[in-house]
């Protein structure tokens, strides 16, 4: 079924290459746009002086890879309804499930026939977390911030969001509740619990609707701010996550987080800062303290500035993150991030760099393998 799958995946992807003169498709009442994106890059890593021998000889992280091979499919039918649907195919190539991007990445319906609501039902992204709802092709790095990057709290799910905007969009309110396990609900069951996950988030922007994109590339002529708040909650008899196990835990978790971006004249900023409670069933996460609970969360803030005359974005960002507060230290880490842009954010050659200032390491997380990392590849966008 997969290879099935991934076989008619590159037939279509084909038939848009030879096609992308008619990437609209329509008679009026329903209009379909298919778009994509190719991202290919290669990496490089500096190991940590203090692995072992055999992680020491470990430099698989070297190499060229696709990051991103994307198509989309989004459709309007009539007034009432919109839908979307897009895949990576370098994922399902792979079989790999990326927290920040996996292989489905949107399967979902919108419906605005109701005019105090609108019901977007289905898999896609969670309305939590500013930097989570910006899409890749409108950000100047490769990675996000690691708190934010889906292993700390799901990005993705199936589920049902009610959502309005007020005052010429510049308020809007999102209410909703999934399964709760991330992109683990594509395996097609809830975990032992049955228990839903919930959700809410609000963000306020002044004086104009304020998109959802970290840069400023048309060059704002007036101030431009926007403030978010959101929350969910979930209790799950199962502990998911790639690196920090985190995602979901068996117990409760509670986060709640607040972001704040700015824009002016190519200059641009974002902050964000979330905190999780947990409070598990099983004692490995309490280090054998007596306590039924452990925080856990971080903050990153990031500085971008776009040149017209240069077609260039230069950003920096700094983040932390602490993982269990009952365990003294904390995760630091800084990014440096350039991208020239050939045609707009539809053709750009992105670099990075990250350096780890700081490690926590805890001792069912035994943390990076390496110390600094670059990155230098290139996005297309095809539409």
């Amino acid at each position: 079924m997969k290879k099935a799958l991934l076989v008619w995946l590159c037939v279509m992807s084909l038939g848009i290459v030879k096609t992308q003169a008619q990437v609209t498709i329509g008679n009026g009442h329903h209009v379909l746009e298919i778009t994509g994106l190719i991202s290919p890059y290669y990496g490089h890593r500096w190991l940590d002086d203090d692995l072992n021998a055999e992680d020491a000889m470990d430099f698989k992280k070297n190499r060229f890879k696709l990051k991103d091979a994307i198509i989309e499919f989004e459709g309007r039918i009539g007034n009432d309804y919109e839908y979307e649907l897009q895949f990576d195919i370098a994922d399902f190539a792979s079989g790999r499930i990326d927290p920040e991007d996996p292989g489905l990445m949107d399967a979902y319906i919108l419906y605005k026939g109701l005019n105090f609501i609108d019901i977007k039902f289905g898999y896609t992204k969670l309305p939590y977390s500013r930097s989570s709802l910006v899409p890749n092709k409108y950000v100047s790095v490769f990675n996000r911030a690691e708190l934010v990057r889906g292993d700390f709290f799901s990005r993705r799910d199936v589920g049902i969001t009610l959502q309005r905007s007020f005052w010429h969009q510049r308020i809007n309110a999102y209410l909703g509740t999934y399964t709760g396990m991330g992109s683990r609900t594509l395996d097609g069951n809830n975990d032992a619990s049955g228990n839903l996950e919930y959700l809410s988030r609000v963000d306020i922007s002044y004086p104009a609707n304020y998109k959802y994109r970290d840069i400023d590339d048309t060059h704002v002529p007036i101030p431009m701010f926007s403030f978010g708040a959101n929350a969910r909650f979930a209790e799950k008899r199962t502990t998911t996550g790639s690196d920090y196990f985190m995602q979901t835990i068996d117990g409760k978790k509670y986060t709640y987080g607040l972001d704040f971006s700015a824009q002016y004249m190519g200059f641009s900023t974002q902050f964000e800062i979330h905190q999780m409670r947990l409070e598990p069933n099983t004692p490995e996460k309490l280090l054998g303290y007596k306590t039924d609970y452990v925080l856990a969360g971080g903050w990153f803030g990031q500085m971008n500035y776009h040149s017209k005359k240069l077609h260039s974005i230069f950003t920096v960002r700094f983040e932390e993150f602490n993982q269990n507060d009952l365990q003294p230290g904390v995760t630091q880490i800084f990014s440096g991030a350039y991208a020239y842009m050939l045609n707009g954010f539809n053709s750009m050659i992105r670099l990075q760099f990250n350096h780890i200032v700081e490690e926590e390491i805890l001792p069912y997380n035994d943390g990076f393998k390496w110390t600094d990392e670059f990155k230098i590849g290139w996005i297309l966008t095809f539409k």
